[in-house]
């Protein structure tokens, strides 16, 4: 036998332990080489683990969830048992994040025992001949029965209060059916990350929230006219690249919501170049691609990057450096936004922009009712170091550019 230890590997930028977030194999089973089998993660990105050898799987060590050092034992593989013949050795495949089930404590690896079959019989209820036959005669299954007789044995009593319960409770699909049990999420990965930043931000920065309604139908008409001129060879448009280009243009008269805070050493370092943050949803949670140099892209080709950086995000392709950097962040629930929301700020920001649903409600202008679409931006700010009255001329200056979509454009 010749083992090959998979040591946790160095993730370089100084990472000194990674979570161990998925199993993708487990004991007894073989892997070839440069097969991931296990996917870490660092404080910016999800990391996969491939065999440097193949062969078989002796050992696990450590449940997704758990904190490991760098360099300590990921698991162990046979190098010889590459050549063994799998019908004579079968493993069962192992799903992608494997449970605890598949996977033994951290510390010392160890192989886990074998499971003993169940023996025949062994989960049948405990009845007489007499109430086997009374439970066929009223359509009862007697593994839903509850047995008080003696060791849980079946009575007909047992029977008789089961159908009775039964005519008495609602039908199973009613809406008004009781339920029970209860299910364990472990906070582990992603989850676990952002609920650490997410905490860490809200007690650290006093954030205070500005809301201010912001009139598109202009912007709308505008949007809709290029999509139907250039959509078709450029590329569909949304609000968002519209929204970026106003920060962009904002933040030159507002340089402090560019900015990141290092309340550690009591320094606000302002940025010239605008990285904007785009808080995005994927199946694992919440991440923030990074559009780098928005200032130095029209809308089409801000357009083009977010939904390049959103496609890797969500198929967990997103490298390290796209998901770190940014200078300011913009947050959107899109057809789901509501009417306001309360950001929190994506630290060590300074400023966070909320989009909120448009409408279409009536507005009263020059004395006359006229429908039009409104749309309110909900921001956040770290009050720290940005003043209320900026905030809001800031907010303000974002609706000037939004309300007029011309000035957007404008040298």
């Amino acid at each position: 036998m010749s083992i090959h230890v998979v040591k946790v590997p160095d993730i370089g930028e100084g990472v000194a332990e990674v979570e161990l977030v998925a199993w993708h194999v487990r004991a007894g089973d073989f892997v070839a080489a440069d097969q991931v089998v296990a996917d870490v993660m660092t404080d910016k990105a999800t990391v996969e683990v491939p065999s440097p050898v193949a062969g078989l799987v002796l050992a696990v060590g450590g449940q997704p969830g758990d904190k490991l050092a760098v360099g300590s034992t990921l698991l162990e593989i046979d190098v010889a048992g590459a050549t063994a013949s799998r019908e004579t050795r079968p493993a069962a495949p192992a799903p992608s994040g494997a449970s605890s089930a598949s996977a033994t404590p951290a510390g010392p690896v160890t192989q886990p025992p074998a499971t003993p079959a169940p023996e025949p019989g062994a989960t049948r209820p405990a009845a007489s001949p007499s109430v086997r036959r009374h439970a066929r005669e009223l359509g009862i299954e007697l593994a839903r029965v509850a047995g008080t007789g003696p060791d849980g044995r079946i009575l007909h009593d047992d029977l008789v209060g089961h159908a009775a319960h039964a005519a008495t409770a609602p039908p199973a699909t009613s809406r008004y059916a009781k339920r029970s049990g209860e299910q364990a999420v472990p906070i582990i990965g992603l989850r676990r990350q952002i609920a650490e930043r997410l905490q860490d931000a809200a007690r650290r920065i006093p954030h205070f929230t500005y809301v201010e309604e912001i009139d598109v139908s202009e912007l709308e008409a505008f949007r809709a006219r290029l999509n139907a001129e250039r959509g078709a060879t450029r590329g569909s448009l949304t609000v968002l690249p519209f929204l970026m280009r106003a920060i962009v243009l904002a933040v030159a008269d507002f340089p402090q919501m560019n900015a990141r805070f290092d309340d550690e050493k009591g320094v606000v370092t302002r940025f010239a170049a605008v990285h904007i943050g785009i808080a995005t949803s994927t199946g694992d949670g919440l991440v923030v691609p990074v559009v780098r140099h928005a200032e130095a892209r029209d809308p089409w080709a801000c357009a083009a990057e977010v939904a390049r950086l959103a496609e890797a995000a969500r198929t967990r392709k997103a490298l390290r450096e796209e998901l770190s950097g940014s200078t300011i962040t913009i947050t959107s629930l899109g057809a789901l936004g509501g009417i306001v929301t309360t950001p929190i700020i994506n630290a060590p920001e300074v400023a966070i922009v909320g989009v909120n649903r448009i409408v279409e409600r009536p507005v009263v202008r020059a004395g006359s009712i006229v429908p039009r679409k409104v749309m309110n931006l909900s921001s956040s700010f770290d009050h720290r170091v940005v003043d209320g009255h900026d905030a809001a001329a800031f907010v303000q200056a974002l609706r000037g550019y939004l309300e007029c979509p011309a000035m957007l454009f404008v040298d």
